[in-house]
């Protein structure tokens, strides 16, 4: 394989345990274009939620494969390799939203110091959040020293800030404490975190017994109950839940148990996916998928994108700094290193304090 060869890792639609790592020559550009070399990329359970709502959401969308096949997106950092736009030079590192790919090619529409989006048609719908690769050299976020965090932890960060955003201009419905399944993972980890730094409610995470210790050294959870204990708690105090699992079972267990002291149930991850979700009617609010994207464009509206990104950055430096304490982080290169990488998070058995950092460079 010549390091000028292109690399896709390509799934199954239909079935995700089923894959294939393809290659292609390096594309070649249009007038207006810029090619993108996919330096690294972080893989977490998080872009198994890509794949589960890619055809509800749009995730499939994004980066069109053969017809059944699909290319995950995954957050991490790309350099501009060639351009023949006027405005974006060669070099220039970004941060944002890229395929399971040694390549990528886009055509940007709106182009600032800030921010490159793909004007691409097939993207003209999608969250414009999602669009937008921001060049490092004025990113405020942006830290040199620690970048795989950030590829980690940036994404999943920013939909649990938002999530919590929401549930805060509620009030939390009332709720006195607020439970999250999949405690272990780094999305409910964030949550947890963000939760807490309010001292409004509660949070009780909810996890497997081969987690529970991890999840009790953290600190940002008041309380943790493996999966089986939660019909020990009281059912009369009213409590909201956020569904990081996506397992049916525990979610028609908790609407069951507190009925309409449930006050909200949001969904937003699938870290259970192959448990399937809960179906047929359910005591109490109904299940709400929580779309990050609409918060942002609510808040950005409403306190102006100078002041979101204010208010974000500080939150987002808290929780970096907190990460340090447990998160492992694990760097694989080369395309052969990627299968493996990729089954042991799809089926679950990443240690939750490791991060999968991957490079399809050789080196």
């Amino acid at each position: 394989m010549q390091n000028s060869d292109g690399v896709d890792f390509l799934v199954q639609k239909q079935d995700w345990s089923k894959f294939e790592i393809t290659t292609s020559p390096r594309p070649t550009l249009e007038e207006g274009e810029i090619l993108f070399s996919v330096d690294r990329f972080a893989l977490t359970a998080n872009n198994i939620s890509y794949a589960l709502s890619g055809d509800m959401l749009g995730y499939w969308k994004f980066f069109p494969a053969p017809d059944g096949m699909g290319r995950i997106p995954v957050m991490g950092y790309g350099d501009v390799i060639e351009s023949r736009h006027p405005e974006i030079e060669t070099g220039t590192r970004c941060f944002g939203f890229f395929p399971m790919s040694r390549y990528l090619r886009i055509e940007p529409g709106r182009v600032s110091a800030t921010q490159i989006m793909d004007g691409a048609a097939h993207r003209s719908e999608l969250a414009a959040a999602y669009n937008q690769y921001s060049p490092v050299l004025f990113d405020g976020l942006y830290d040199p020293a620690h970048e795989d965090a950030m590829a980690l932890l940036r994404g999943l960060f920013l939909t649990s800030f938002l999530a919590d955003d929401a549930l805060g201009e509620t009030h939390y419905a009332g709720a006195k404490s607020v439970l999250i399944s999949s405690a272990s993972s780094k999305t409910s980890i964030a949550l947890a975190h963000c939760v807490s730094q309010r001292d409004a409610v509660e949070t009780i995470g909810l996890t497997s017994a081969r987690n529970r210790a991890f999840v009790e050294s953290l600190g940002c959870y008041d309380q943790v109950l493996t999966y089986d204990e939660i019909e020990s708690l009281d059912a009369s105090r009213p409590v909201g839940f956020v569904d990081m699992a996506g397992n049916g079972n525990v979610t028609r267990t908790i609407h069951t148990h507190w009925g309409d002291a449930l006050k909200f149930s949001m969904a937003i991850g699938a870290t259970h996916w192959e448990a399937g979700g809960a179906s047929g009617a359910l005591p109490g609010p109904a299940p709400e998928f929580f779309f990050a994207p609409s918060q942002i464009a609510k808040r950005s509206a409403e306190w102006g994108p100078g002041e979101f990104q204010k208010r974000l950055g500080e939150a987002w430096r808290e929780f970096r700094s907190f990460s340090e304490s447990w998160l492992q982080v694990r760097l694989h290169s080369g395309p052969g290193s990627l299968p493996d990488v990729y089954r042991e998070v799809l089926e679950g058995r990443s240690d939750p304090a490791s991060g999968h950092i991957v490079t399809l460079r050789e080196d």
